[in-house]
């Protein structure tokens, strides 16, 4: 019943039963305040009892006090399960929670002055002069715990908002009505939830999240995929029109705070040779490809390099679902737009419509999120006219890639597939029972051999998995590309390269991943490197 837990053994009596109330009577009250809510002083509201047959691996809060997130082993499968633990009602605290519920929304007809408040106060409030109406005596603990509720079903993600808010899950996927949801976590990968949804108010919830994104679900069209407030992607489909175990959705959660390299030296993804490798070629104008498969972390990968581009750089990313965070003013993000139904012809506007009107605003660093149709002939268009391109490609191998651009429906011509320069090829693999993003080789594209009419390739780096490392293989056409436009001999390439993975160890020994710090370090560099190396040891002061 909306996301609210389930009941308890009735308390209720004639001194503590909600009384009706006079809604003008209501209003002329003085407004009652509650405290906030805080951990240190008020203690847990949220006690975890695990179910029999479990055994605790990790627990971690993610409202601290309040929703606590247990990672549990079933002992009978020998599986993790990802266990959600939040504030208990008793039965009359359930009463209440759904009076204020249903009262609440007959009384959110804001003012002018409300539209434009904190929303957790205008609510607080509310709730405040209802509780006050009814007469009843709450324990604080009672009013911490309604709150709770009714701030996350109002304001929250129903009985996602933990999940929503929990920084380790990538992805949420429903697989229908009384299915426990599936999560994929950063850190124990695809795991099983407690959570599950009736066929109600699992298509409810549905449509609630088709609502919030600005879109439209319905039996007639039951097939949605949109972006939520916050930029995470969701696919969706109701009922059982196309999915015979009912209404299903999958939400791939979007970080306002995206990796940089030092991230991806964390998780070696890529290290530091490969990495520094990637920044004099973005900073070069190099065009690059990231490919791989579902989960690879292509598009994290791209977004995590892209900070490399020099501030003032003029930059046009082009995605169907907003992904791409950069810490660049001279950036102008674009989206695709679906047509609306009943909408003038040509409502729709795709990627090929946003990269055709970013070449009319001469970019210097155009990124397009995924290539997978018509578009890519027009992307390496602006390849072959000197455009730097960054882009993502579904394929598990360069032979794949280039097989992939060559045939429908991309059909790039053989001659234009010269203008790419590198092709970084991503896999998610096991390093023993533990699920990893690796690099598995960084390929340049030299050129068309005459003689027989295929591409040449050059490998740089591969990754070896007995060892988990990266291999340079001594040679580089980039490299010597860059040399030759900047006038720099072996000794001074070789300096340069030194001073850069420096600073990328520095960083990651000092644990700077945030994004904005992580760019501006970056930019100083590129206009004063000789005074950002000589703070080597104090980085945090560069910015600064």
């Amino acid at each position: 019943m909306r996301g609210f837990p389930g009941r308890r053994k009735n308390t209720e009596t004639e001194e503590t039963r909600p009384r009706k109330y006079c809604m003008g009577h209501l209003f002329s009250r003085v407004t009652p305040k509650f405290r906030e809510y805080s951990y240190e002083t008020d203690g847990p509201l949220t006690e975890p009892v695990l179910p029999e047959g479990y055994q605790e691996t990790e627990r971690y809060w993610v409202d601290e006090g309040r929703a606590l997130v247990v990672i549990a082993l079933n002992i009978r499968k020998r599986q993790n399960e990802y266990l959600l633990f939040e504030p208990g009602l008793s039965e009359f605290e359930y009463e209440i929670l759904e009076r204020l519920y249903a009262d609440l929304r007959d009384i959110l007809i804001l003012t002018d002055e409300e539209i434009t408040a904190d929303r957790q106060t205008v609510l607080s409030e509310k709730t405040a002069l209802l509780i006050s109406e009814y007469g009843v005596a709450l324990s604080q603990d009672a009013v911490f715990r309604l709150r709770y509720y009714l701030f996350r079903n109002f304001l929250g993600w129903s009985r996602l908002d933990p999940l929503m808010n929990d920084p380790g899950i990538e992805d949420i996927s429903c697989d229908g009505s009384m299915i426990p949801l599936y999560l994929y976590h950063r850190r124990y990968g695809n795991i099983r939830t407690n959570i599950a949804f009736e066929e109600t108010a699992l298509n409810s919830l549905a449509i609630s999240l088709a609502q919030r994104s600005g879109k439209h679900i319905s039996i007639s069209s039951p097939i949605l995929d949109a972006s939520l407030p916050g930029g995470s992607r969701l696919q969706l489909t109701l009922g059982t029109e196309v999915t015979s175990r009912g209404t299903s959705f999958t939400i791939r959660k979007f970080s306002a705070d995206p990796f940089t390299p030092v991230d991806l030296l964390e998780f070696n993804t890529f290290d530091p040779e490969s990495l520094v490798y990637l920044w004099l070629a973005i900073e070069n104008n190099k065009s690059l490809i990231f490919v791989g498969g579902t989960a690879s972390g292509k598009t994290t990968s791209l977004n995590a390099v892209s900070q490399f581009i020099p501030a003032l750089s003029k930059i046009v990313s082009i995605e169907d679902t907003r992904e791409i965070t950069l810490y660049h003013e001279n950036w102008i993000a674009s989206i695709t737009r679906e047509g609306v139904s009943g909408a003038v012809r040509g409502a729709n506007i795709g990627m090929f419509d946003l990269l055709r009107a970013a070449l009319r605003q001469r970019p210097e660093y155009l990124i397009v999120g995924e290539v997978r149709g018509s578009e890519a002939q027009t992307l390496f268009q602006a390849m072959n006219t000197g455009h730097t391109t960054f882009s993502t490609l579904h394929a598990n191998s360069v032979d794949a890639t280039i097989h992939r651009l060559e045939n429908p429906p991309l059909n790039v011509p053989r001659n234009m597939l010269q203008a790419l320069e590198i092709i970084s090829v991503q896999a998610l693999i096991y390093k023993g029972h533990e699920r990893v993003r690796r690099c598995q080789e960084i390929v340049e594209i030299a050129g068309i051999d005459s003689a027989t009419g295929n591409m040449r390739v050059n490998t740089v780096f591969t990754y070896d998995p007995v060892n988990d490392t990266f291999l340079y293989s001594g040679r580089s056409v980039v490299y010597t590309r860059i040399m030759e436009r900047r006038g720099w001999s072996r000794e001074e390439m070789s300096t340069e390269i030194e001073n850069r993975r420096r600073l990328l160890l520095a960083m990651k020994e000092q644990g700077i991943s945030d994004y904005v710090t992580f760019s501006q370090i970056i930019q100083v560099y590129s206009v004063d490197p000789e005074g950002v190396l000589a703070r080597e040891y104090d980085l945090r002061s560069v910015p600064g």
